[in-house]
Formats: structure tokens, C-alpha cells, sequence
């Protein structure tokens, strides 16, 4: 018998009125009863920060551990070095930053994820982001909340989308599904930046042009999406040095990982009108503390801020499948099955994919 480790987020009245909300502490995944009835033991919490956390409690002597992107428990090399049985990490949803993963290495602890239980989710999110920036949708919708009607104010920054330059850094299962989405809108063009060049006749679907320099394509970008894992290559990526590429008035949309943005710069950026818009769902620290400077940072009309807290891989669509999904990895991992190939990130010591960066 194993001891499994779940860290959700809670969900309230909602996740009791709703059990679709299966990533929360109260629905459990749906796995509770089907783990108990094997005589496993279960300890679910969204208690995760500091050394008297439920987590880092019970971290220390749990075979697996699930969390998920939107609430993640932070396996840290310390941590993982104090745990004494943890052979499985899950990622209930897609990206497993969150661990550290050369530590895993280290101790030959086996992390997967639910390959593809979120790219339909994500890029249709996206898709929404670069529309509400480019038509300047929140001042307006605000501006009718307060009980006003002054149409300029709105129109003075809204724009089309055609006929824009937009470009995403990285071109995966998410990345390819944003540019699919943005062709009917009949964009000036299509570009993007990744290190593995997409399939020739997957870039012609979509008229896509790849450039080969990430300065040279934010440089000509109306829209700049991104679409890339955090892995220390892409820590800190768009910088205030980087930013000084980006075209004057671009609008930035990050549904990957708050962490590829410096927070500061940022800001700055936004604040100055260098960017006319920043959007996503995802922040460097989750959950965001009320002080972070992207909850109220606006440019200089007042507007520009798109961002949410992370939910667009968790739409009761997406839920379904990464639940499904981490217990078809627990089912196999308790039955000595090979895991799907495509759900695993490190095993054996090893990197199983390149999404985390090109490694020798």
C-alpha cells in the first residue's frame, strides 16, 4: 500500500454545487474512493506554504505526489531531499516547473503530466486575451459598470485585428493551436520563434514565417503571445533588455508561466506605453500576493490590464481530462505499466522530453 499526496485548491460552495470542479480539495479528483478501496492511503490539502504546511509535513514520507499548475505545492531540491519514499510526481494538468527537476533526477523520481489536457483550453484563453487587449474591452466594460457612456474614451484605443503582425514564442501543442485560431482573423502575418522548427507542412496550414532570433521577431510583433515552458532558459526571458525590442504599443499576452515575464519590467513597460497591453492567467508566484504589481498596473490611458487568476487550462472540460488523465498515470505507476510516453518528463534518472529546455 502507498501513501499518495494531493495538493488542490479549494473550491467552497462552488466545488460543493459543482462536482466538475474535480481539481479541488473538496471533489478530489475523483480518485478518493477508488484509491481507499485499495487500501491506499490519501491525504488531500490545499495547505502548502512553509515548513508547517500540510505538505511539507507530509511530503516526507508519501510514495506520490499530485498537484496541479494552478495551486502547485513547490518541490524545491530541498524538499525532495528530505522525502524518503517519493518515487511519482503527477502534474494534473499540463507543466511541471513547479518541481524541481533536476533534483528529481537526482533521486530518480519519475514526474509526468497530462500531455494535452489543456492545449484546447489554453489557446482558445489566449485567442480571447489578445482580443479583449486589441479592442480594449476591459476600460470599456468598466466604464459601463460605473454607470458611464463616453464611447472615445474606449475607441481611442481599440483596434482591429487584422491586418496585425503576431508572433508566439513557441510553437507546440499550444503555440500551433493559437496561430490555427488566428487565421481566420486574417492577420498581416503569422511568425514564430522556437527551437525546433515546426513540420513544413504544419508552418504552411497556417502561413506561419519561423524566425530564427527572438529580438528580430518581437521587434516586428503587433501581438506577441507566449507559448513556451519555464525551464532556465526562459526564466526572466522577457526582460527589461528584451523589452527594448518589442515594437512601441504591442500588446503581450502570457498564458505559459508567469516567471517568463520579469514582474517589474513588466510594469515599467506597461506603465510607460512601451506596451499598450499585458494579459494572461499566470503569475511568478501562485497564488499572487495582493500587492503584486500586475493586479493594478495599467498604461497610460488607464487600460492595457487583462489578467486573471490561473484558469484557463481548468475549464470543467479541461478538469475532466486531467483528472482521467492523473489516474491513468497512478493506475499504471501502481500496476508496474509503462506510462504513455508523451506524459513523462523525467524518469530514471533522465530528461524523457525537450519541452524543458535542449539538453545533452
Amino acid at each position: 500500500m502507498v501513501k499518495v499526496l494531493a495538493v488542490l485548491y479549494d473550491g467552497h460552495k462552488a466545488a460543493q454545487e459543482e462536482p466538475r470542479l474535480l481539481g479541488t480539495t473538496e471533489n478530489k479528483l475523483g480518485i478518493e474512493k477508488w484509491l481507499k478501496d485499495q487500501g491506499h492511503t490519501f491525504i488531500v490539502t490545499s495547505d502548502k506554504e512553509g515548513p508547517n504546511s500540510v505538505f511539507q509535513k507530509e511530503i516526507v514520507d508519501a510514495d506520490v505526489l499530485i498537484t496541479t499548475p494552478f495551486h502547485p505545492g513547490y518541490l524545491t531540491a530541498d524538499l525532495i531531499e528530505k522525502t524518503k519514499n517519493l518515487k511519482l510526481c503527477i502534474t494534473a494538468g499540463v507543466g511541471s516547473d513547479h518541481i524541481d527537476l533536476n533534483a528529481a533526477n537526482k533521486k530518480k523520481i519519475t514526474v509526468a503530466e497530462v500531455s494535452g489536457s489543456n492545449v484546447v483550453s489554453v489557446a482558445e484563453h489566449v485567442v480571447m486575451n489578445i482580443l479583449l487587449l486589441v479592442r480594449n474591452f476591459v476600460p470599456a466594460h468598466e466604464q459601463i459598470e460605473r454607470g458611464d457612456w463616453q464611447v472615445s474614451d474606449v475607441a481611442r484605443n481599440a483596434f482591429d485585428l487584422e491586418n496585425k503582425v503576431i508572433g508566439t514564442i513557441g510553437a507546440g501543442r499550444i503555440g500551433y493551436r493559437v496561430l490555427q485560431r488566428l487565421v481566420p482573423f486574417d492577420p498581416k502575418e503569422l511568425l514564430y520563434f522556437d527551437y525546433a522548427p515546426l513540420p513544413a507542412h504544419a508552418a504552411e496550414a497556417v502561413k506561419v514565417r519561423r524566425v530564427e532570433k527572438l529580438e528580430d521577431m518581437l521587434a516586428q510583433c503587433d501581438v506577441i503571445t507566449v507559448n513556451c515552458p519555464l525551464h532556465e532558459g526562459t526564466r526572466g526571458l522577457i526582460n527589461k533588455e528584451m523589452l527594448k525590442h518589442v515594437k512601441k504599443g504591442a500588446w503581450i499576452v502570457n498564458t505559459a508561466r508567469g516567471a517568463i515575464c520579469d514582474r517589474i519590467a513588466i510594469k515599467e513597460a506597461l506603465e510607460s506605453g512601451h506596451i499598450n497591453g499585458y494579459s494572461g492567467d499566470v503569475w511568478d508566484v501562485q497564488p499572487s500576493p495582493k500587492d503584486h504589481p500586475w493586479r493594478t498596473m495599467k498604461n497610460p490611458l488607464g487600460g492595457g490590464n487583462g489578467m486573471v487568476a490561473h484558469y484557463s487550462g481548468t475549464t470543467l472540460d479541461a478538469q475532466a481530462r486531467y483528472a482521467a488523465g492523473a489516474k491513468d498515470i497512478l493506475s499504471r505507476w501502481l500496476s508496474g505499466q509503462e506510462q504513455e510516453a508523451q506524459n513523462v518528463i523525467v524518469t530514471g534518472g533522465g530528461y524523457a522530453t525537450k519541452a524543458y529546455g535542449q539538453r545533452k
